[in-house]
Formats: structure tokens, sequence, C-alpha cells
């Protein structure tokens, strides 16, 4: 009886991978942890378990990011994802145009996050900038620097004008990905154009809708440099998301235990609620 030795030298191809993950992400997540559950005085260190996760989710601040986070999260999703459908669908599919349209809308991609938010404070200014001096020639109060809502208004405009594209060309890469056996199939059906989105391109852009509705979101609940930039987290703390909060904790006031802490809870929010998006529609996918 030939026995059939197996060759796993082809693990030792990984081996650098790993160490780079080990290394990169691993070690500094076993740090934070170490961290979350000591009192650290100068170079003494005393164990307090779970106090610091016990303060964080009871401190109002907190629950007052998180809840911001949440609503930004929400409206962010809510905007850019049927606009970036309705953007796809209204591209052209041949031609330089088709060309032309797939640059227009990479390019604020590639624009650095800090520079977004110089961008859009200079393009919000209501004596100089072109969106600012324009409500305000209209008759429109506007002022990003004093007022919530208009701080609100201008960090999800910003956010929408850099992010929507990414959901666009997603989009745009799976309508072109559906066989034009279809198309045909619903021309001699006579399907109207509303038939066909709502039977053929939106059920097969479900997995892509997937990609781009976790990408988003998990991009935006972690959302820092633009609004930072842009408002400073004010007017008060009205653009004050979660990462700003944590940065105030963990460099602003130097409290390692409670930053660690929180920032561990933070992760798990982000990916309990990814894990939620995702079961919940391969669920319904598999339903159908």
């Amino acid at each position: 009886m030939n026995l059939k030795v197996q060759n796993n030298k082809a693990w030792f191809l990984v081996l650098p991978v790993l160490l780079l993950v080990a290394f990169s992400a691993v070690i500094p997540l076993m740090t934070v942890v170490n961290y979350s559950v000591q009192d650290i005085f100068d170079n003494s260190r005393v164990y307090v378990g779970t106090e610091w996760y016990r303060e964080v989710l009871n401190d109002p601040r907190l629950q007052a990011s998180l809840i911001r986070q949440f609503i930004f999260s929400g409206s962010v999703l809510l905007i850019e994802i049927p606009l970036g459908i309705l953007v796809a669908l209204m591209m052209p599919t041949k031609g330089r145009m088709a060309s032309l349209c797939l640059v227009v809308l990479a390019m604020p991609l590639l624009i650095p996050w800090n520079v977004v938010g110089t961008i859009w404070q200079i393009f919000g200014r209501a004596d100089i900038g072109l969106m600012g001096a324009f409500l305000n020639g209209i008759g429109v109060n506007y002022n990003y620097a004093s007022n919530p809502t208009d701080a609100w208004f201008t960090v999800l405009l910003m956010d929408v004008w850099h992010w929507t594209s990414l959901v666009a060309l997603l989009c745009y890469s799976g309508l072109r990905a559906i066989p034009d056996a279809y198309y045909q199939a619903a021309k001699i059906d006579q399907a109207s154009a509303w038939a066909v989105f709502r039977y053929i391109q939106l059920p097969k852009l479900r997995n892509v809708l997937v990609i781009g509705v976790l990408l988003r979101f998990m991009d935006s609940f972690m959302i820092y440099a633009e609004p930072f930039v842009l408002t400073g987290g004010g007017p008060g703390n009205s653009t004050t998301f979660l990462s700003q909060t944590l940065t105030k904790m963990a460099i602003g006031q130097f409290d390692l235990g409670p930053a660690a802490a929180f920032s561990l809870v933070y992760f798990l929010i982000v990916l309990l609620v990814s894990w939620l998006f995702f079961t919940t529609i391969t669920h319904l996918d598999n339903k159908k």
C-alpha cells in the first residue's frame, strides 16, 4: 500500500505574511488589551480588571459621540448607496466618454483625506468660499464654523462628494459584468426600464452592493481627518465623532487605560455591525 506523502513546504511562502500581520496587527492589539486592564503610573502598573471598560461605557461624552457616529454613518449609507447606483446607471457603457467618466469619478478618491478637509474648509467659508459665499449671497444664513446644523450639513456633503465615486465605480463594474443575454431577453419581452433594473440589474448588483455597504460603513464609522481639518469637532462637540474622542482621550489627556478600553469597544462595534450587515444581506440572498 503506497502512502502519499503530503508536501507542506508551501506554507513557508506564507510565513513572511504571517510575520508581517503579527507585527503590524496582532502585537499592537495585544498591547492595547494589556493597557485596557491596567492603571499605569509612570513605570508602575496596577491591574484593575474591567474598571476602564465600565468607565468608558458609562461616560456620557462617549455615548454622545457614539450616537453622532451612528447617525452620520446611517446618513452616509442612505445617500451614497442610491446615488452611486444612479450615477453608475447614467454612465455611458462604451467609447471615450465612458473612459472620461471613469477618470473623473476616480479623481476624488485620489485626494488625501486631510487635503479633502482643507478643500472644503475653503470651499465652505462664508466670506471667500464658493459654496459659502453663494449661499449667503442668495439669502441663506450659512456658517459652518458657528452653526452646528451647517457644520453637520458640510461634513456630510463633503463625505458624499469624496466617497460616492467608490460606490459608483463598484456598481459600474457590476453592471458591465451582466451578460447581454439578459438585456436581449428583456427587450424581447418589452420590459420597461424599471423592470430591467428591478429584476435584472439590482439582483446582479447584490454582491457588489454588499462590498460597497461594508466598505462605506467601516470607513465612515472610523472617519477622522476630514471633519478634524474642516471643523475640529465643533462648533462645540456637534461634529466630534468616536475617532476624535478617542484621540483626545489617548493623546490630549494621556489616559492610556480608558483609551485602550474604548479603542477595543470601538473595534468590536465596527466588527459586530459589519458582521450583521454581511449576515443579513447574505441571508436575504440565500432566501431567493
